[in-house]
């Protein structure tokens, strides 16, 4: 099988595509032959050497795929042939993934492989916050940070369903479709102070939830948006090295301007403020399948339908990393073998 190794730190050019042999499926494990394979931000700071859950380099990364069973270890009930979508430890940008038969979720005949592979990461890191911890409900207000890209576009589908109002930050060539969606308001976040433009919109109460994945100072101005009894949810420090390079000066500055949170602050506030790393939640079995099971559900009733912006070969892997992390998609990239 190949697979996309990221060979040492550096630029997308340190990617390589390499054979590997294919994975054996042991007991209460299926083999997947892998369709698509998701990209994610964790991806590319691994490997910019910002990410310090990555397995040591080189490595394989990738966190989730879709594909069909084609190889069952001793104990396994599922059918050769199934189609099914599931988390990966890392190893997921492969030809081939083994997984635990209860981690390979059936997909229905009518959803594409791409937009099935761009559901696991996304949709549960936006549900974990939105609904699992925020409690999200029918009229609050939501801020979406990247509000165009995986989990942004996640998080607006999941807060259309649930009846909240979305104000989303993103570059101003993609607010038209963000109105598509149904985000309520769009902030360019390029050439408008989000923090003033929350607290116009608000009538300066602030919203009920926060999905910050930026970090620096985007957080402490994130958690000044916020209303009585609110939500501020971090996840991710893209700000850190926003042009995908390791700048020691701006991750210091970046870090000089987070915020500082103390519990007699946070009541006389009545707020909240909720750190998630998915990757540290792979232990949560019960959780996990029971948020995936809320998920298929609403995808099933068509509720939620996954955005692939774009897919790439294993061999243009450089360029999906670039695509990235230069932001230039809209929802989810993928690599396909």
């Amino acid at each position: 099988m190949r697979q996309v190794w990221i060979t040492r730190t550096g630029g997308p050019e340190v990617l390589e595509v390499r054979e590997a042999p294919d994975p054996e499926p042991g007991p209460g494990q299926v083999r997947i032959r892998v369709a698509a394979a998701g990209l994610n931000f964790a991806d590319t700071s691994a490997r910019i050497g910002l990410y310090p859950d990555a397995p040591k380099l080189p490595a394989v990364m990738g966190y989730e795929v879709s594909g069909t069973v084609d190889k069952v270890g001793p104990g396994v009930k599922a059918a050769l042939g199934a189609r099914v979508l599931s988390f990966t430890r890392f190893g997921g940008q492969s030809e081939a993934v083994v997984v635990p038969e209860s981690q390979a979720v059936p997909i229905p005949d009518d959803l594409s492989f791409e937009k099935a592979a761009a559901i696991p990461v996304v949709y549960t890191t936006a549900w974990v916050m939105l609904v699992w911890l925020g409690n999200v409900r029918r009229g609050e207000k939501v801020l979406v940070h990247a509000a165009a890209g995986g989990v942004g576009t996640a998080a607006l589908q999941i807060c259309r369903a649930k009846g909240a109002e979305v104000i989303g930050t993103a570059s101003r060539s993609k607010h038209a479709r963000l109105k598509e969606l149904g985000i309520a308001h769009a902030i360019d976040y390029t050439s408008e102070d989000f923090e003033v433009e929350v607290l116009r919109l608000t009538n300066g109460r602030g919203v009920d939830i926060v999905l910050d994945a930026v970090g620096g100072e985007s957080l402490a101005k994130s958690y000044r948006c916020l209303a009585p009894l609110g939500r501020l949810f971090t996840f991710g420090g893209s700000g850190f090295a926003p042009k995908g390079k390791r700048n020691p000066i701006h991750m210091l500055k970046a870090l000089l301007a987070m915020p500082t949170f103390k519990p007699f602050a946070l009541m006389d506030k009545n707020r909240g403020v909720f750190g998630v790393n998915l990757g540290h939640l792979w232990g949560e079995t019960e959780m996990l399948r029971t948020i995936m099971a809320d998920i298929m559900a609403l995808v099933l009733s068509k509720q939620l339908d996954p955005i692939v912006d774009q897919t790439f070969p294993f061999e243009r892997a450089a360029d999906a990393h670039r695509c990235l992390q230069e932001r230039k998609n809209f929802g989810k990239v993928l690599l396909v073998p």
